[in-house]
């Protein structure tokens, strides 16, 4: 077992990458919120984040912000693309939600095999967004990069929050959530409702994969792992409750950082199953799910 004096780091470490689940949950959230579909693609979303604003800084040579700006906007260009060759004819055609489910993992994994083909199989990895010497207190440090997760990872929060709840959009789909058809008979585009939430869920990857390539590198093969530990996130918190999947994500984070500390990175799948199974025991609603 680590020193407790180690503790206060590994919990620093693990909120990180629990912020980076907890947006890759909500991601599960949104579409699920609009649709009633889980959406497996959720992590070649986070991949693709990584990898394109790995090409457009590496390759292209633009600035890092930019860079991140394109990969987010293309991702959700590709999100977009899923939601209308994938899932939208299996919808029109009311396919059950276990073909649509394959249907996600199907494209999970066509865009993995693009990926291997266009960049290869190589890790690759983006610079720190700021330049500076980390913050020490103590025996605790803290990075800049750290700040950055967390920091973009509330505002994300505070942003959609607003968004569901004081727009006339975000109404929309909170609408589609609750009874499509008298959201439809209100005169709300049932069909653009679901293409805004994949575009915005694919945003939401594209964001995390930005956020945790400077501190972890990115391949073709790291959207399946991101993928499943955000849809454990989102059932720790409550599936289709986007707070509480960030909750679950951050929960899930420090989970894991322990287990990786005190018994070796293999364990840390162990780590996250065991979170889930004590919460589908205990409590199989979620943080924020109804009790029955």
């Amino acid at each position: 077992m680590p020193s407790l004096s180690y503790l206060p780091q590994i919990g620093l470490s693990g909120i990180a990458v629990g912020c980076i689940y907890g947006l890759i949950g909500i991601g599960y959230c949104v579409i699920y919120n609009s649709s009633g579909i889980v959406n497996f693609a959720q992590g070649a979303f986070v991949m693709m984040g990584g990898m394109i604003a790995y090409g457009a800084y590496k390759i292209l040579g633009l600035p890092l912000p930019i860079a991140a700006a394109i990969a987010i906007v293309a991702v959700a260009a590709v999100g977009v693309v899923v939601e209308r060759l994938v899932v939208r004819p299996l919808w029109d055609r009311g396919a059950t939600m276990f073909a649509m489910i394959l249907a996600t993992l199907a494209a999970q994994i066509v865009i993995e095999r693009l990926a291997l083909i266009v960049a290869g199989d190589q890790p690759k990895s983006l610079p720190q967004f700021s330049d500076l010497p980390p913050i020490r207190l103590g025996d605790v440090v803290i990075s800049y990069q750290f700040l950055w997760i967390v920091g973009v990872s509330l505002l994300l929060i505070i942003m959609l929050d607003r968004f569901f709840k004081r727009t006339k959009v975000g109404k929309a789909m909170r609408a589609c959530a609750f009874d499509r058809e008298a959201a439809s008979l209100q005169g709300i585009n049932v069909s653009r409702m679901l293409s805004l939430s994949f575009a915005l869920s694919a945003a939401l990857g594209a964001i995390a994969g930005v956020l945790i390539t400077p501190t972890q590198y990115t391949a073709f093969n790291v959207g399946v792992p991101f993928a499943i530990s955000g849809f454990i996130a989102a059932i720790v918190g409550g599936f289709g409750h986007p707070l509480g999947a960030f909750m679950g994500g951050i929960m899930l984070g420090v989970a894991q950082s322990i287990a990786i500390v005190a018994f070796g990175a293999g364990q840390k799948n162990v780590a996250a199953l065991s979170v889930l199974l004590i919460f589908l025991f205990i409590r199989p609603g979620g943080i924020l799910g109804e009790t029955k």
